[in-house]
């Protein structure tokens, strides 16, 4: 039997936690504040904290570090709702021992627990947490805007990746950010001071990529006048990035997976094994599940590389952070001359499907830069595909939403449902869509949409009732 220490300032979160702890023969303690936290962890040393960071008092990354000055051995388990890439790092160089985003996954979460409490028994791996020193990326680290429920499952996998060693896979589609979050990973990481080596694996016909990623002896090729280190030699004590690593062809798939698996390799023209350390982040927008199905890319090769995998959501999914992102790229854009989006433009922005992600978003924002004379971007200086679409949505310009509805609604009909009964399940999956925008705080949501709270707290009581686990 273990003690955990559980700190989260929603009651209903916290009570959940604390059965689903004690379910597994654990006992459970709750604060609702950093202040009750480390009170207690001051009385009465747990075997595991469970820490949010959206704390009344205090950053859960501020309890973090008070934790640690206090106990530097203890694991933390940090949990989160909108947390940003700059939360997700700083926990586990703070020392965090995982890092989990709401809304929890009662399976995982028990995973996660039972794991960090038997790591937390052995003697190494506690020696080797305190003693791994935290990476400090230097100078002025590439940022990954944004906040939205959708990337927050990114940004924990790229803390995760930031706080470790091994090949990282990063999926998403065209022009989403793959090269940033490879980089970022790599500031982040124990080999910020080494190399950062990038690859395009698609611009290369095979014959050069080879000689490009391997290197090659004088002699090897016509034109091969001297020997050249190729990118991986390059790269020594650093990361190599290989963008776009589904276009590589068989051949040199087979001599990349040797070098994954041994650190080996030979130049091209060569006879001489060579041995280099260096860490590699891959990155594609294509399905290598599909490519390995077809025989296009090596099976053992993709899950040697995809040991930890970030996968990045396309703008489309993220609307609420086109704002933040469209403010970051004008800064860089217009370079010291004040320029900001009007409402109609941004709401224009916010609207529109983005199939070439940031990419396409950056070369809208150049045009409307170039064109707007004055201090204010108008919707006049955006493209005309984005100005012909509507300013306001409402219901009926959702016909997927509609369709839903309809076959939804055929289905409760059938079941001699009533119009209270249909009124009540469309609420709670209303909000059980609101709530992750308001950091899951019941609080927060009554105050932005004007909700009575002790009616908010009821219908939320009455919605979670029936999947609430018993002790």
């Amino acid at each position: 039997m273990s003690a955990i220490l559980i700190i989260e300032d929603e009651a209903a979160l916290a009570n959940a936690i604390a059965i689903l702890v004690r379910g597994l023969g654990h006992t459970a303690s709750t604060a609702a504040s950093a202040t009750l936290g480390l009170a207690n962890l001051r009385s009465s040393r747990p075997d595991l904290v469970v820490l949010d960071i959206g704390l009344p008092d205090q950053s859960g990354l501020k309890t973090l570090a008070s934790i640690r000055a206090h106990d530097a051995t203890i694991p933390v388990l940090i949990v989160t709702a909108h947390g940003n890439l700059q939360n997700a790092v700083e926990a586990r160089k703070g020392g965090a021992a995982g890092y989990l985003v709401k809304p929890l996954d009662l399976a995982e979460l028990e995973r996660s627990i039972q794991g960090l409490l038997q790591s937390a028994a052995a003697p190494a791996a506690r020696t080797t947490a305190a003693t791994t020193p935290p990476a400090t990326g230097g100078g002025a680290a590439p940022l990954l805007i944004g906040s939205s429920a959708a990337m927050q499952p990114a940004f924990a996998n790229i803390a995760h990746a930031s706080a470790a060693d091994a090949p990282v896979l990063i999926t998403g589609p065209t022009g989403i950010g793959k090269s940033l979050t490879a980089r970022v990973i790599h500031l982040h990481s124990a080999r910020h001071q080494s190399p950062f080596v990038t690859l395009s694996c698609a611009s290369l016909p095979e014959s050069l990529l080879e000689a490009e990623l391997f290197g090659h002896e004088k002699g090897a090729f016509t034109g091969a006048t001297t020997s050249r280190q190729g990118h991986i030699e390059r790269a020594a004590g650093g990361t190599l990035f290989l963008d776009e690593i589904g276009e590589i062809p068989m051949s040199v798939q087979v001599k990349l997976l040797r070098f994954v698996e041994d650190k080996t390799f030979t130049r091209v023209g060569g006879r001489e094994d060579l041995r280099v350390d260096l860490r590699i982040i891959a990155a594609t927008n294509q399905d290598l599940v599909a490519a390995v199905a077809a025989k296009r890319f090596r099976e053992d090769l993709f899950y040697r590389l995809r040991v930890l995998e970030v996968k990045l959501p396309p703008l489309a999914d993220r609307p609420s952070d086109i704002p933040g992102i469209a403010s970051y790229l004008l800064a860089g854009i217009t370079r010291g001359r004040r320029l900001a989006l009007s409402r109609d433009a941004l709401r224009m922005l916010q609207q529109h499907d983005w199939p070439g992600n940031v990419r396409e978003l950056r070369n809208v924002l150049e045009r409307a830069a170039a064109m707007c004379q004055g201090d204010l971007i108008l919707p006049t200086h955006l493209p005309a595909e984005l100005r012909a679409e509507p300013l306001s949505r409402t219901v009926a310009n959702f016909p997927a939403l509609d369709a839903a509805l309809q076959g939804w609604i055929d289905d409760r009909l059938q079941r001699e449902t009533n119009y209270d009964a249909l009124l009540e399940e469309l609420e709670s999956r209303l909000l059980g869509l609101l709530l992750p925008r308001y950091d899951y705080k019941p609080t927060h949501l009554a105050r932005a949409l004007d909700i009575n709270r002790a009616t908010l707290r009821k219908r939320l009581r009455e919605r979670d009732e029936p999947n609430r686990p018993s002790d």
